[in-house]
């Protein structure tokens, strides 16, 4: 009898043994997936570079601009440019995944820009070229539009007018500036701010003391009355050809 108890449980015991050694290890988990990291957002416009293609269509020229960082495509309405040329490309309406039909080409984003400027052009177009619309030119206004009435601007509170600014730049350079004037000529959105040209009346046109270039984020429009706040620059050199003999950068600017 014990032998035959003896037998049972060795018999059971190496039945467990067996079915324990048939049963699958558990599977390790998986680690759980670790997030892409999401690819840099391209540096919107505003950008100095050079032209590494370029073609035109519908009235539109498109450049892709290499600024040694990176390579965006910009369009504007036609305009002079090759490869090779430096431009500046100013803020603009970025356009993802865009198709041009007139291109047969798909853009994975297209900033769409009222100007690109253009240095090289510039230099080489004849003196008596006109200045395309939106360029921010350093040339003073001759003369108000007929359309902007300067009768009437009062002087601000301790502040100048624009001739007293303008002949007296040596002294007043490097510092804060309040003036009061009527706009112009205004220029969005060109190398990430809006130029305003602004007049009061005094000075005059043959020695451009009646006009000053003041830069800002604040929007604006031609015949505006306008309260002027900013630090006077003088000689101001923003390369490519571009300089201003005074300027308000970054001003605080009020419309009235």
């Amino acid at each position: 009898m014990k032998r035959i108890l003896v037998f049972l449980v060795v018999s059971l015991a190496v039945l467990t043994l067996s079915a324990c050694s048939k049963e699958e290890a558990p599977k390790a988990e998986a680690p759980a997936a670790q997030p892409q990291a999401a690819a840099p957002a391209a540096k919107a416009a505003g950008i100095t570079g050079k032209v590494v293609e370029t073609m035109n269509a519908a009235g539109y020229t498109y450049v892709q601009v290499d600024d040694g960082q990176q390579k965006i495509w910009a369009a504007a309405p036609e305009f002079s440019v090759a490869v090779g040329d430096d431009v500046i490309v100013p803020d603009g309406m970025p356009m993802s995944n865009y198709h041009s039909k007139s291109l047969d080409r798909d853009f994975e984003v297209v900033y769409f820009v009222d100007s690109i400027l253009n240095p090289n052009a510039d230099a080489a177009a004849p003196k008596d070229a006109a200045i395309p619309e939106n360029h921010p030119d350093t040339k003073v206004s001759a003369a108000a539009p007929a359309q902007v009435d300067l009768s009437g601007i009062t002087k601000a509170e301790g502040g100048k007018t624009v001739a007293e600014i303008v002949t007296g730049k040596a002294d007043l350079a490097g510092k804060e500036i309040t003036l009061r004037g009527k706009v112009v000529k205004y220029n969005a959105q060109i190398m990430g701010k809006n130029w305003l040209h602004i007049q009061d009346g005094s000075g005059a046109a043959a020695d451009g003391s009646n006009d000053i270039t003041v830069t800002t984020t604040v929007e604006a429009k031609v015949g505006d009355t306008v309260l002027v706040s900013g630090k006077l620059t003088v000689d101001k050199d923003f390369g490519y050809g571009y300089k201003y003999a005074l300027i308000l950068e970054d001003a605080k600017v009020t419309v009235e």
